[in-house]
């Protein structure tokens, strides 16, 4: 019983540190990279489809994206879409291929996009804490209802506090690795 509320917490925790992990994967740095279109929707034939749906998406070099459109006549959505999206970002349509250059980071800019990456991490680490919050009062209803012994609930929680240590680590090197990214110029 122990072991499962431990491997559940286990488990969440790794699920928190990997979903902060996309959520930075999605903050624009200098560099081009095809996840940082990843959350933008394009109407296609009456419903919102994702962009990687219906083109390809290429680093042609380290500051230019190039959007291959599978179906040519959506060719003007996708580049109002990307236009109308939040990522500062201006398409230039180029026949069959969009090009998306992305303009250099102020230092502002830079200075700003470090907030919000702290702030995904404290998101982050808040997730890890309440799922350690709801293992921990998990193996207090057993030791209440005398399942386990007052070692047992020790020796769990000891085990929890690890696990979450483990996580906050990866969570810090997460955020380490993308604002020493973000203030490289």
């Amino acid at each position: 019983m122990i072991n499962e509320i431990i491997a559940d917490a286990k488990q969440r925790m790794q699920k928190s540190v990997e979903a902060l992990g996309t959520q930075m994967s999605k903050i624009r740095t200098g560099r081009a990279h095809p996840s940082l279109l990843d959350g933008i929707m394009v109407p296609y034939y009456g419903s919102d489809t994702p962009l990687k749906q219906l083109a390809n998406i290429t680093v042609e070099d380290s500051r230019t994206l190039a959007i291959t459109v599978f179906d040519k006549s959506v060719s003007g959505a996708v580049e109002k879409a990307i236009l109308t999206s939040d990522l500062g970002l201006n398409p230039a349509g180029a026949g069959s291929v969009i090009r998306v250059p992305l303009p250099p980071l102020t230092e502002e800019r830079r200075r700003d996009l470090v907030k919000v990456v702290r702030a995904e991490a404290e998101q982050g680490r808040v997730a890890v804490r309440n799922i350690r919050r709801d293992a921990n009062s998990d193996i207090k209803e057993l030791l209440k209802e005398k399942e386990i012994t007052e070692d047992d609930d020790r020796r769990a929680q000891e085990s929890i506090q690890k696990i979450t240590d483990d996580a906050v680590k990866k969570i810090d090197e997460l955020l380490a690795a993308k604002e020493a990214e973000l203030m490289e110029v």
